[in-house]
């Protein structure tokens, strides 16, 4: 049986015609009048790499740039320099609180960790800027809540970087297979991450450098002992920050089949898992979980696990729709349909898009995902384009928030035993459950106030 393959018809291809409607073939937003204000908060890996994107399709006056790093926002403005039209070095704050104030941007996006997320983008949109915000939206269920109402209280446009439904061959094979039907009745899904990205390390504790604000950068979370710049990947393996691989890694996964199936709210979460495997370390967030998001007829399944081999060495963080006529696989890379029999079609293959003639600059930039570069740049159109339209970005915030909650619903079901949780956005309530409840908001450090979705 041959296997049809998307570089043989990609002239011919939806995805062609998708990425033509957003402008990724054509016309950019470089034809207003004027460039836009821009600011950053958060100047590590990833802010920088979306700022870069924005920087490729727009018109940007980067007019602020934030972190408590010292070393690393200086590192930022020089960079910025570089790339931004006018070569200058933008100013740069260590809290972003001031950079508001003064600099009054148009568009804010925030690479900060996830801790921060929630404050950061309800300030901003106090301020007036639409934001583009990383995933997950928050650290727990109300933040992301309260994000939502600001949203729309102050009628602003929230992209979130759930940048899947922007990535050209995952449009083109939802376009191909999931809706032509190809798969028949869909009732079951995978969704795993079997990256090693726990990191699991015994630093000791030592005084904060001077070039770091560490008080600042803990802001709402709780206060650790300093051991260590928790840049890049240190932070992301505590609680206290952000949520473990699962509110990593499967928002996305998740977010990509609730977009494809055009699901909302999981009728019910239930997750187990814990440190099984890696107890080490200092890491307190899970290295084995499994998690279910239930819908009618469908359970969306998630497993991960930071140590030992994927399952499927091509899927290691991935999702796979199963329907009664085969299967679509799909991941940042690649995506491939498997019909069941000879009578239901040939396989297909989908490659991931790159744009290495059009944007050269990607090739020596530091740690980008040259996979993930033409999703981005995308993502970034669709966001401008909603603002230019007034209509909502492809990756809303209230679809953000569903992805996020859920994940974040999974962890607190692992933490009560597994027990199953009915959340009810409603009421904003887990149903019949007051200890769930009572975990839907985290406690803040004192000199810090929980935002409420009623006060925003």
């Amino acid at each position: 049986m041959s296997k049809l393959n998307r570089r043989d018809f990609l002239k011919g291809s939806s995805a062609l015609a998708t990425l033509a409607s957003f402008g990724l073939l054509g016309m950019d937003f470089k034809d207003r009048e004027g460039p836009i204000r821009v600011a950053l908060i958060g100047t590590g890996w990833y802010g920088k790499s979306d700022l870069f994107r924005l920087i490729q399709v727009a018109d940007v006056d980067v007019v602020g740039l934030c972190d408590p790093d010292q070393r690393i926002l200086e590192a930022a403005g020089k960079l910025v320099s570089e790339r931004q039209k006018s070569g200058k070095v933008p100013p740069m704050y260590e809290d972003y609180r001031e950079l508001l104030a003064q600099e009054k941007p148009e568009y804010v996006l925030i690479g900060s960790p996830d801790h921060w997320h929630a404050l950061q983008a309800i300030d901003s949109l106090r301020a007036g800027a639409h934001v583009y915000l990383q995933k997950p939206i928050s650290v727990d269920v109300i933040e992301g809540e309260a994000i939502l109402a600001a949203a729309r209280k102050y009628d602003r446009k929230v992209q979130i970087g759930t940048q899947r439904k922007s990535t050209p061959h995952l449009i083109d094979a939802k376009q191909q297979i999931i809706d032509t039907g190809k798969l028949g009745k869909i009732s079951h899904v995978e969704v795993c991450c079997y990256f090693h990205m726990r990191a699991n390390g015994n630093p000791p504790v030592e005084p904060v450098p001077d070039f770091f604000n560490y008080d600042l950068w803990t802001g709402p979370a709780p206060y650790r002992p300093y051991d260590g710049l928790p840049h890049i990947r240190w932070w992301r393996t505590f609680m206290e920050y952000g949520n473990g691989i699962t509110g990593d890694m499967c928002v996305h996964m998740l977010d990509t089949v609730r977009w494809m199936l055009k699901l909302g709210w999981p009728t019910q979460i239930t997750s187990t898992g814990g440190i099984y495997v890696q107890k080490e370390g200092k890491s307190n967030i899970s290295d084995t979980q499994t998690a279910i998001f239930e819908y009618p007829e469908l359970n969306v399944v998630w497993q991960h696990r930071t140590w030992g081999n994927p399952v499927d060495p091509d899927y290691p963080w991935a999702f796979k729709i199963f329907g009664e006529k085969g299967v679509l696989a799909g991941s940042t890379l690649r995506a491939d349909f498997t019909p069941y029999g000879d009578d239901n079609g040939e396989p297909v293959h989908f490659e991931c898009f790159y744009e290495r003639e059009k944007y050269p600059e990607d090739l020596t930039e530091e740690r980008i995902e040259l996979n993930a570069a033409p999703a981005t740049r995308l993502h970034m159109k669709d966001w401008l384009a909603s603002i230019k339209n007034d209509t909502l970005p492809i990756a809303d915030v209230e679809d953000g928030h569903i992805s996020t909650a859920s994940c974040i619903l999974a962890n607190i079901s692992m933490d009560l035993g597994g027990r199953a949780l009915r959340y009810d956005p409603v009421s904003m309530t887990v149903l019949d459950d007051p200890e769930a409840t009572a975990k839907l908001r985290r406690p803040y450090r004192e000199g810090y106030t929980h935002p409420e979705p009623k006060e925003v």
